[in-house]
This record gives structure tokens, C-alpha cells and sequence, in this order.
């Protein structure tokens, strides 16, 4: 029975995943998987803590649902890990200790209660945000050249919730928090 071009297709990239699998180009992929899901895991921990220092009710939620959304990322990045053959593992991610510690530093060094201090956990929050975006978008791209389809939808349904929590940040922040903070 003759092979279609489609499943030539398929059987070589099937192929091209095996072959990628001990590359470096494939190491390079999983040591960044463990980047990110370190930065998740600190995450999970971390944004309580932001989502306590904010005074605006309307941004407190925000954190919170994104906290939920970032427990689900945690357990999307096991499934990938899973997909992958591999055990899932962190490692230390070095940009997002930055960045979670200049967040920290906002809420340390601004008055509480104030819409100023809101007005910083949303620019600490986006630039957490646009990291993640970045990170999630290069990984999707990386999971697609190797073939790993699965892989590739998960980081992009990740990668949707992303810009979407940057976009909630956005709305919150012109619809009250930084004219209040600008009349202070």
C-alpha cells in the first residue's frame, strides 16, 4: 500500500523528534523547561505575597486568579516534562529571582495602602509577565521545530494565559490605579 505524502511527512518528522531527542539543540529546550517551571513553582509561592500587599480590590483579584492559573501552568509543564519522557525538575532561574526580588523591593520600599504601591505591584507583575511570554514563546517554537506537537499546544495554551493575566495588569492599571496613584 503506497504511503501518502502526509504520513511521509508525519514518519519523517516522528523521525526528526527521535533523532532531536539527544541533541543539544533538544538539551538546550529541557534545560529551558526547567527554567520556567522553577519560576512557576516560585511563583505559586511568591504571588500571595503581592496579592496581600495590593490595596485595590480590583488588582488583588487579578493576582489571585492568576495565582490559580499559575498552579495549573506548574502541573502543565509536569505534563510536558511527562510528554517528554523525562522527570520533572527545576532549576534555578535566575531572571525570575530578579524580578520576584524587584517586586518585592516595590512593596518594601512604598507606603501601604496606596495606589502607588499598586501602581508598582502592576509594573513589577508585567514585567514577570512579559518574561514569561517570552519564555513560553520561544519554548513553543523550540517544541514545534522537534516535532513535539503535544508539547507545543500545552506551552501555547500557557503562553495564552500569559498575555492574557499582562492584558488583565493593563486594564487595571488605566482603568483606576495609576490615576489614583497620580493624585497622590
Amino acid at each position: 500500500m503506497p504511503t501518502t505524502k502526509s504520513a511521509a511527512n508525519g514518519a519523517a518528522k516522528k523521525a526528526g523528534s527521535e533523532k532531536m531527542s539527544g541533541s543539544k539543540f533538544h538539551e538546550l529546550f529541557i534545560d529551558e523547561l526547567k527554567d520556567i517551571y522553577w519560576a512557576e513553582k516560585t511563583l505559586v509561592k511568591t504571588l500571595p505575597k503581592m496579592q496581600k500587599a495590593a490595596t485595590s480590590e480590583e488588582l488583588s483579584t487579578c493576582i489571585g486568579n492568576h495565582l490559580e492559573e499559575t498552579k495549573n501552568h506548574v502541573a502543565r509543564l509536569e505534563q510536558v516534562f511527562e510528554l517528554l519522557g523525562r522527570k520533572a525538575q527545576a532549576k534555578k532561574c535566575e531572571a525570575m529571582e530578579g524580578l520576584i526580588a524587584e517586586g518585592q523591593e516595590v512593596v518594601a520600599d512604598t507606603e501601604e495602602d496606596t495606589a502607588v504601591r499598586d501602581a508598582g505591584i502592576i509594573i513589577a507583575s508585567q514585567k514577570i509577565e512579559h518574561y514569561e511570554i517570552s519564555a513560553y514563546g520561544s519554548l513553543r517554537t523550540l517544541a514545534n521545530i522537534m516535532g513535539h506537537k503535544e508539547v507545543a499546544k500545552l506551552l501555547e495554551q500557557t503562553l495564552k494565559e500569559e498575555k492574557n493575566a499582562d492584558s488583565l495588569l493593563t486594564e487595571v492599571a488605566e482603568s483606576t490605579v495609576n490615576e489614583a496613584a497620580a493624585a497622590m
